[in-house]
């Protein structure tokens, strides 16, 4: 398969200079306006190649249909499949006056980022970065982050799409083409109408290593703690104040500090993590991220957290802790499970494109996490990219190229063997 490499990087390019970080502070939908700018571009190149069923939805997402090329006597039904990628960047860093840069030919050392030469990507901390000497690594100048998360997946989408209908003797079904927003503040699928969109199964383009395909992410849960104290006037406060700071701080002391955090877990691994905090003597909010692979994990660490408030309250009998908890997002191997064809076809294209595939998980959540449970199944396929959310993140252009090679593989798999065959479930 000859994937048209160079036009692959300027897509990629042209999208990371594009400054789309939403924003979790913004009450709009999306968050920022300049996350449309992307989406328009991608609009209007959508319709340059020949696509006419393609739309900006009210809320910013671009939904496209690219027509099925089977004949009506093909021999399996072909359900319609989706591609879907964020074209939103992280808040954590900016993402603002985005300067690429390619360095070709990777030696195997490390990189130092020009425009600020105290960022360097070292291959002692980027394993994968070893597997790539010869490639083409494109990163930032160090100033900013570079946005292949989730640019890299849009530009392999919008080469894949590009390549099917230029090579029109590729057979496959209908393939319904989705660009998310917001999905950086956990909101890329709050209005994401699955019936609207008209897929029955679906892949986000929104992974790491080239190879993974990850069909597993955390369950969250957010746990708000309000903390009411009684707050006077310092001067005449012996025996009448109560520090609501002071509790808070108790609280916060008494987590696990060697264990159940993030900077102590990994793997399989769950935490609670506090993340942010907020107030006064007389009341402290503080919100708490629940992380881990099962629902019952989940559990037990807010048992903990119950268990850690009512000891502290012993210690402020005239204090008061509110503890509320609210459901984010739950383990998509919950549903996929249901459907294995769905991650073996992942699994096939990815050898197809001649590399070993790998299941993986993410330590996170995706907009396919939630999709799953709206009723579209929707693993994650690699990008190629890695160090997300950072001035040190990096992409090859090569496993890029890959991962062109696999949503290529992957639609023709689909049309060879439809919906749930036998050969897919064994």
């Amino acid at each position: 398969m000859n994937i048209p490499r160079q036009d692959l990087l300027k897509r990629f390019l042209r999208y990371v200079k594009i400054d789309t970080q939403s924003s979790e502070e913004s009450q709009t939908y999306p968050s920022t306006e300049k996350q449309l700018e992307l989406s328009r571009l991608l609009i209007s190149e959508l319709k340059e190649m020949g696509i006419t069923d393609v739309q900006l939805t009210p809320h910013g997402y671009v939904f496209a249909t690219l027509p099925s090329n089977l004949p009506e006597n093909h021999p399996v039904q072909v359900p319609p499949i989706g591609l879907i990628a964020h074209v939103d960047t992280s808040p954590d860093v900016s993402g603002a006056n985005v300067n690429p840069m390619v360095h070709q030919n990777y030696d195997g050392k490390k990189i130092v980022l020009p425009g600020d030469p105290s960022q360097v990507i070292d291959p002692e901390a980027n394993p994968a970065l070893k597997n790539c000497i010869g490639h083409d690594i494109i990163t930032s100048d160090g100033t900013t982050l570079l946005g292949a998360d989730n640019k890299a997946g849009v530009a392999e989408i919008m080469t894949a799409i590009d390549y099917l209908i230029q090579h029109p003797e590729i057979p496959h079904g209908e393939i319904k083409i989705a660009f998310t927003v917001d999905e950086e503040i956990g909101k890329g699928t709050l209005h994401f109408d699955v019936k609207e969109f008209g897929a029955r199964y679906a892949y986000t383009i929104d992974g790491e290593t080239a190879g993974e395909i990850e069909d597993e992410t955390f369950c969250a849960d957010t746990v708000d703690l309000t903390v009411h104290g009684i707050n006077v006037h310092p001067g005449f406060a012996k025996n009448k104040m109560v520090n609501a700071l002071k509790i808070a701080a108790d609280f916060l002391a008494a987590l696990p500090r060697e264990t159940l955090s993030p900077e102590t877990t990994e793997g399989r691994e769950g935490y609670i993590h506090p993340n942010t905090i907020n107030g006064n003597v007389e009341k402290v909010e503080i919100r708490m991220l629940i992380r881990d692979f099962t629902v019952d994990g989940l559990k037990e660490k807010e048992k903990l957290l119950e268990s850690i408030r009512e000891k502290v309250l012993q210690s402020w009998p005239r204090g008061k802790i509110d503890f509320k908890v609210t459901e984010s997002y739950r383990n998509m191997r919950y549903i996929l499970d249901q459907y294995p064809f769905v991650v073996e076809y992942a699994m096939e294209a990815v050898r197809r494109s001649g590399l070993e595939p790998r299941k993986s998980l993410i330590r996170g959540g995706t907009d396919g996490a939630r999709l799953s449970y709206m009723g579209l199944p929707t693993p994650n396929i690699f990008t190629g990219g890695h160090n997300f959310h950072s001035k040190r993140e990096w992409a090859s252009l090569q496993d890029m190229e890959k991962a062109v090679e696999t949503i290529i593989n992957l639609v023709q798999i689909w049309a060879e063997r439809g919906e749930g065959t036998k050969e897919a479930s064994s």
